[in-house]
């Protein structure tokens, strides 16, 4: 048999052919007249067969199909009266075993009938028995669970199936929040309508299980948890879950089982259906951001450091150290060569150890503006102090300008090994975990050579060759610059709160 579609009602198939039910037979004999689907303000769905006589048939969740039933269907064939009690009873035993458990009934219709209604279902069934089914978690989504937690990020499961069992499925894959009685809490749809919005504030951020939840339900935790300044990522894949998932400050749908209605919601679309690649875009997402922040702190202090030595040498009434057709060269070549690289720094040990990022939080925090401060003067200081120094010790201007020139690209070059990361030694992260770096600064130091050496380049640029000492000088102040930003960064990982230490 081959059966596609919903794996609720796939299992459902499987199971009856294993009982010796033929899908296909059952439909020539008893063929469908009329269907009511499912909704979750109702959680059950019915249809309409007609055989030697039209006959309906309901399946839903245990609570909806025993409010309709008022007999039940013994081995034998014969009618008895409902025991209730014992039917929950043993819903709780298939429940905290992890079963999701749905319930079934009939009831004859009268002659002619060709539509059924909630009406025609409301009360007078006969109660066939249960179905327990059992969906285990994967080892993988387990994993992203944990890793997840690990990073900060609190993972809540709402859910349509019975509170019992949504509690043990919850505390298979490991979430946590209230416990009740020994066991994880697990909050009702009928339980969550005693609470006013800002009880549910509280009740939504605590607990970890929402079972039984109706559409309005989860837009409802969704709003509570965005109220406490939270940032919700959402997941769904039925038409109900639409408003929930365009309130969410990240809507995310299923690509696979997902509606159109709960795409069209989401932000983004879940190619997998596989909760583990959310980690996965979590993580890749952090990285992102820490690169991109490691090239807006590695050009900012490079430029403002060339814009002091402008402006210092304008307010002192001195030659430029650096000329504007030099200042070009070096923007032109560094950007490319240098900051480019950063976009392909690996992961760093422990992103996903972090607390979250406040949304509030700019990128440029406090400590990495007084970093741009610190690099910016301390290249004012190099590139302005070693061409005061040639100028004093007889070179020409070309050579001082030279000197001054080469200094900003060796030290925009060994900062360059410091915003690797922005907290963490470079040993932390490896020497040679991202060799781009390495290709980029020898590809810089090469045309920087042939801005010194070449003679065509001399005339274009003013640049004037150099001697040993002078560039032993130069490197000089590009090592220093990197062992002053390394303490600095030791200092503010050791004093630094956790948060402020990853800025």
């Amino acid at each position: 048999m081959d059966c596609r579609g919903d794996p609720t009602e796939v299992a459902l198939l499987v199971s009856a052919l294993k009982a010796g039910f033929q899908n296909a037979k059952l439909e020539r004999e008893e063929p469908r007249l009329d269907t009511i689907p499912f909704e979750s303000e109702y959680q059950y769905m019915a249809t309409l067969h007609h055989g030697h006589k039209p006959f309906i048939y309901l399946k839903g969740s245990v609570e909806a199909v025993l409010e309709r039933c008022n007999s039940c269907l013994l081995p034998d064939g014969t009618l008895a009266g409902l025991n209730k009690t014992a039917i929950h009873k043993q819903v709780d035993e298939m429940a905290h075993e992890g079963l999701r458990v749905l319930a079934f009934a009939t009831a004859a219709a009268p002659e002619g009938t060709s539509s059924i209604d909630h009406v025609s279902t409301s009360s007078g069934l006969t109660f066939l028995g249960l179905q327990g089914m059992i969906d285990p978690p994967r080892r993988e989504a387990m994993e992203a669970v944990k890793l997840c937690q690990q990073a900060g990020i609190d993972v809540k499961m709402i859910t349509g199936d019975h509170a019992v069992t949504a509690a043990a499925i919850a505390r298979e894959i490991g979430l946590r929040g209230a416990h009740e009685n020994g066991r994880l809490k697990a909050l009702t749809g009928k339980e969550l309508q005693r609470y006013s919005d800002a009880e549910l504030e509280e009740v939504a951020e605590n607990t970890a299980v929402f079972a039984r939840v109706s559409p309005d339900q989860k837009l409802r935790l969704v709003k509570a948890l965005q109220a406490r300044g939270k940032v919700v990522a959402m997941t769904g894949d039925g038409v109900n879950d639409g408003p929930a998932l365009k309130q969410a400050n990240i809507g995310i749908a299923m690509g696979i089982t997902g509606t159109d209605v709960a795409k069209d919601a989401s932000d983004m679309i879940l190619t997998d259906d596989n909760f583990s690649s959310i980690e996965g875009a979590v993580e890749e997402g952090r990285s992102v951001f820490d690169n991109l922040t490691k090239f807006i702190v590695w050009t900012l202090p490079t430029n403002l450091g060339e814009g002091l030595i402008v402006l210092t040498a304008v307010i002192l009434g001195t030659l430029l150290p650096v000329q504007p057709v030099q200042i070009l060269w070096v923007n032109m070549t560094s950007a490319v060569l240098l900051g480019l690289t950063l976009a392909f720094e690996p992961k760093e040990p422990g992103i996903m150890s972090r607390p979250p990022r406040p949304s509030s939080k700019p990128i440029l925090t406090k400590e990495l503006v007084m970093r741009t401060l610190l690099v910016g003067a301390l290249m004012l200081l190099a590139s302005f102090g070693l061409y005061l120094f040639e100028t004093q010790s007889g070179s020409s201007i070309e050579e001082a300008q030279t000197v001054a020139t080469t200094a900003l690209v060796v030290l925009e070059s060994f900062y360059l090994l410091n915003c690797r990361s922005l907290v963490r030694p470079i040993r932390e992260v490896g020497y040679f975990s991202n060799m781009w770096v390495y290709y980029g600064i020898a590809a810089m130091f090469f045309f920087q050579a042939l801005f010194i050496y070449v003679p065509i380049m001399n005339t274009l640029f003013g640049s004037s060759p150099l001697s040993p000492p002078q560039l032993v000088r130069v490197f000089g102040a590009g090592m220093l610059l990197f062992i002053i930003v390394t303490i600095e960064k030791q200092l503010r990982l050791r004093f630094a709160s956790p948060t402020d230490a990853e800025a």
